[in-house]
């Protein structure tokens, strides 16, 4: 049977449940499989004597098997008695013995092991010593049969046909004591089991195979048999005409020149040194060569996406020249002009430039495509709005796309107030899913009338319902709430098959390293002033068994409120049935209502499972206790989160915004958009299981009216830990750029990967945004190289394929944290 990268394991592995073990590792296919990187390597095993074997630390040595049976009963044995007097004389030491045990339910994989046993008089052997009725043991233990000298060998029975696992105790040395790699694993497979698993994969698709009844399942499994080294070696200046079976059935991505130019490994050779390494240095030089593939598709990718934007048709919206006579472009001097001059406020420098910048891309007959990145409160609203009167003055339809009813409702307020004065009048649409059906319909005929205006919308502007055939702009607003696809699928909602101009806006902060992966396919503008009248929010880290200091932020709190201000309480989860929805798996990293659960900054076992944290705290808990608190008598709460509808969501923002409840215990729903003027306290539950940029985000919330400002972060860390040191990264600063960067550094902190298996169905699996950045650079500047030469990848088979799956395994660049 041929092998390839797509084949299922379905069709390879007879064990069943191993197939549906590592279907739920998202684990379908060899070339899954073989993506399926460990996070760790272990320390080569230790080369010692039986005499000084210690328990329970691992070792490896060089045996004679003296005896081998087999003990009947319930649960079959196979044991084996060996010495390693041999061994021990070359290393001047005495002797000692040992019984290597086996268990097994199936006859035939008891006669197996029976038969390799005895096979060989001489084993290498590695596994974890144990004590057993005074005699030392090993269960279980990984072995190698050794081919006996030339002369022995002469003597077997003419016809016979055993085969060794090695030639030379020298070679079985050698692979008995390399690293193992560790993988993330589960409570139905072991990292064991998938260590096997992959290197039985790779080894059937270039190497000498004999089959074995019983072991990791695979039909026709290769036993512990590694392929010829000179059939997959590739060496600096090698063409792949020089590269064995594997890398046939394994061919290369990264193009011949630049492999060579970089000193990088064959992509089939890197996969055996990440799954079957013989030593740390050829992991690490792996591991590194398929980073540096990850870099290279995904700057190949967005460049390819860049380019192709720039082949699209897009409305002109340029502004008037002066002295021109053209209606609509006097209008759209008068209307984006009008709205700047009409600011009670100048614009920042910042802000400035990036309309200027904006204005030349919206004058160009090719679609813009800019990312906008700016702090909370740094005024991208108003650049936003700029741009969209900018379009609208020019006579087309501009559409703001938000990521809840709540911030397209806001939007649509402010806007609406913001224009109100401006001549000709700026008709402002609110679009939502949660509308009745009347005001829906209304709101669907207004944008299909294709009349110049600006149309705030949700999620409802991404359905088949909704045309707009004037459409010159689109805005999305907190770009990481939606995926490509749906950004993609607003340039099919105009008639004359124009794609429209893009501005995706976030105050996520983002490093400008992970800028350029992500988004390498916009033009990116920075926003890094704040508009004056902010004042710096104070942060409070408070330990949350620290009861005095609990009880004096209630009290600093019910002053604030009694001075007319409000207050965020904030909790991960909902209740009760959240938290058990979210540990039965039922909840996705990312979900509005809970965080901690699948949270990239758990700390994990050698099986990769995550250890035990204490419960998160809950809004129905927390608001049923500050309310029984004397601090709070007579003040009202809310609640809020996801699970409320919208109608519900707006009018509690509305109640909170007026005062009638001024404590809002909510979700992190209110982590993106909600303006509040006078909010000035936030307090975060659970604030050590939280992304710094997800901490940064709710602390924005608060200090928009101009007043002083907190923000208490409630944490139960302990003394020490990562969890305490990413608090005070918080504590400590307001630049949103260095708490991202700080942010991806603690991502990878004790991981040798870094950010490995941290990405969901997404390609990037093991490059780090921030450590890469040199690498990244690398890469984008070749990449540009390579498509100057051959924009479509003509040359590029592999390659090109491999850019097709990145584009489609990535509608999301960016994750919330």
């Amino acid at each position: 049977m041929s092998i390839t990268l797509s084949t299922a394991l379905g069709s390879l592995i007879t064990n069943k449940r191993r197939v549906s073990a590592l279907k739920s590792l998202g684990v379908t296919t060899v070339g899954e499989a073989l993506t399926y990187y460990p996070f760790r390597v272990t320390d080569p095993v230790p080369l010692t004597t039986i005499r000084q074997a210690q328990l329970g630390q691992q070792m490896a040595f060089v045996a004679t098997v003296r005896d081998v049976r087999v003990v009947p009963g319930r649960m079959l044995r196979v044991i084996a008695t060996v010495d390693d007097a041999d061994f021990a004389r070359t290393r001047n030491l005495p002797g000692g013995t040992a019984q290597l045990t086996f268990f097994g339910g199936r006859k035939n994989y008891i006669d197996w092991v029976s038969m390799r046993l005895k096979s060989s008089p001489v084993l290498v052997v590695s596994g974890t010593p144990s004590e057993y009725m005074g005699q030392l043991q090993f269960t279980h233990p990984d072995f190698l049969t050794v081919a006996p000298p030339a002369q022995a060998a002469a003597s077997q029975p003419v016809g016979a046909k055993l085969k060794y696992d090695a030639d030379s105790i020298d070679e079985a040395l050698v692979r008995v004591t390399r690293p193992r790699p560790i993988y993330h694993a589960s409570s139905r497979i072991s990292s064991e089991h998938i260590h096997e698993t992959i290197v039985d994969l790779l080894w059937m698709m270039g190497a000498r195979t004999s089959t074995s009844p019983e072991a990791s399942g695979i039909a026709g499994a290769a036993m512990l048999v590694p392929p010829s080294t000179d059939s997959i070696a590739v060496q600096p200046g090698e063409t792949q005409s020089a590269v064995g079976v594997l890398a046939q059935t394994i061919p290369d991505i990264l193009p011949e020149r630049i492999r060579t130019a970089k000193g990088l490994m064959h992509r089939a050779e890197a996969f055996l040194a990440i799954h079957d390494p013989d030593s740390r240095a050829r992991f690490n030089e792996a591991i590194e060569t398929l980073r540096y593939e990850e870099a290279f598709i995904a700057q190949v990718s967005l460049l390819k996406a860049r380019s192709h934007a720039h082949t699209s048709a897009a409305h002109p919206c340029p502004l008037p020249t002066g002295n021109t006579s053209d209606h609509a472009s006097s209008s759209a001097h008068h209307l984006r002009d009008q709205f700047i001059a009409s600011l009670p406020f100048s614009l920042t420098a910042g802000q400035q430039h990036v309309i200027d910048d904006i204005a030349t891309d919206l004058a160009r007959d090719w679609p813009m495509q800019r990312l906008l990145q700016g702090e909370v409160g740094s005024g991208k609203t108003v650049v936003a709005l700029a741009a969209m009167l900018q379009a609208v003055g020019a006579g087309y339809q501009a559409v703001l796309v938000a990521p809840t009813q709540v911030l397209a409702e806001q939007h649509a307020e402010t806007i609406g107030a913001m224009v109100a004065d401006l001549t000709p009048h700026v008709p402002v649409t609110l679009l939502t899913g949660g509308m009745k059906l009347a005001a829906r319909r209304k709101a669907l005929a207004a944008a299909a009338s294709g009349e110049p205006g600006i149309i705030v919308a949700t999620h409802a502007a991404f359905s088949k319902t909704f045309q707009a055939p004037h459409l010159a702009l689109v805005v999305i607003d907190e770009q990481h709430r939606f995926g490509v696809e749906q950004r993609e699928s607003l340039n099919a909602k105009t008639d004359d098959g124009t794609t429209p101009h893009l501005l995706v806006m976030t105050a996520t902060p983002i490093p400008r390293t992970a800028a350029m992966t992500w988004f390498g396919d916009l033009d990116i503008s920075w926003l890094t002033e704040l508009p004056g009248g902010r004042k710096p929010i104070r942060t409070v880290v408070v330990n949350e068994a620290d009861a005095p200091t609990m009880v004096r932020m209630f009290q600093h709190i019910r002053a604030r409120i009694d001075a007319g201000e409000r207050a965020y309480i904030v909790c991960p989860r909902i209740d009760d049935d959240a938290e058990a929805a979210a540990a039965a798996g039922k909840r996705k990293r990312g979900d509005d209502d809970t965080v901690g659960i699948d949270n990239p900054y758990e700390t994990y076992d050698d099986n990769g499972e995550a250890e035990a944290r204490p419960p998160l705290h809950s809004v129905e808990e927390i608001a049923g206790r500050l309310q029984k608190l004397p601090q709070f008598a007579g003040i009202q709460f809310a609640t809020l989160t996801g699970r409320d509808k919208d109608d519900v969501k707006t009018q509690v923002m509305a109640d909170f915004a007026a005062g009638k409840t001024p404590v809002l215990v909510s979700t992190t729903v209110i982590e993106v958009g909600v303006d509040v003027k006078q909010a000035s306290c936030i307090v975060i539950f659970d604030a050590d299981r939280y992304g710094l940029s997800q901490l940064h985000q709710l602390r924005g919330r608060v200090g928009r009216g101009g007043t002083n400002s907190w923000a208490f972060l409630i944490s139960r860390a302990e003394p020490g830990s990562i969890a305490e040191q990413r608090l005070e990264v918080i504590h400590n600063s307001l630049d949103g750029a260095e708490i991202a960067q700080a942010d991806l550094e603690f991502r990878g902190a004790g991981d040798v990967l870094g950010d490995a298996q941290s990405g969901g169905k997404s390609s990037l699996k093991l490059l780090r945004v921030v450590k890469d950045a040199d690498m990244i650079a690398d890469a984008r500047a070749r990449a540009e190289q390579l498509l100057a030469v051959d924009p479509e990848l003509t040359d590029e088979v592999q390659l090109a394929g491999a850019v097709l799956d990145f584009t489609r395994g990535n509608e999301t660049f960016l994750t919330s944290s």
